[in-house]
């Protein structure tokens, strides 16, 4: 059992349920509308304190997209993308060249890593093809 769980507020438990029950990463904005819609009384500044809170205990994870939205999940696996600059496409990739140096990190820095993301920023072939019209 996690011991954080204990210390959860009844918003963070709410929505760890609701990210639990998701199959997608979701905004803040996202979560505070699907609390309400299920007759949640919450505020959305509630609802960022709640996922600042779950994300430094490490509960969650976040991914920032190029256009500066953060994105929520449950804890599941390192995530990888080929991200577009210009349309905002995220492809998934599922090679990790990374995952050797994040055990060397942590046994030279003693540091606890959650997770780690590795992102790649440009243009997907639509919007290069799109360019040189």
């Amino acid at each position: 059992m996690d011991p954080m769980s204990d210390r959860r507020t009844r918003s963070q438990k709410l929505i760890l349920d609701l990210l639990k029950s998701l199959d997608r990463s979701v905004s803040a904005q996202d979560i505070y509308m699907e609390l309400r819609q299920q007759g949640h009384s919450i505020g959305l500044a509630t609802v960022y304190r709640a996922l600042e809170l779950l994300k430094r205990d490490g509960s969650l994870q976040v991914r920032t997209l190029a256009t500066g939205e953060s994105l929520y999940s449950t804890l599941k696996e390192d995530r990888h993308h080929l991200t577009c600059v210009q349309c905002g496409s995220s492809i998934p990739i599922s090679e990790c060249p990374v995952h050797d140096l994040e055990e060397k990190l942590h046994d030279s820095y003693h540091f606890k890593i959650y997770y780690h993301m590795l992102e790649f920023f440009g243009l997907c072939t639509q919007c290069q093809l799109a360019n040189d019209v």
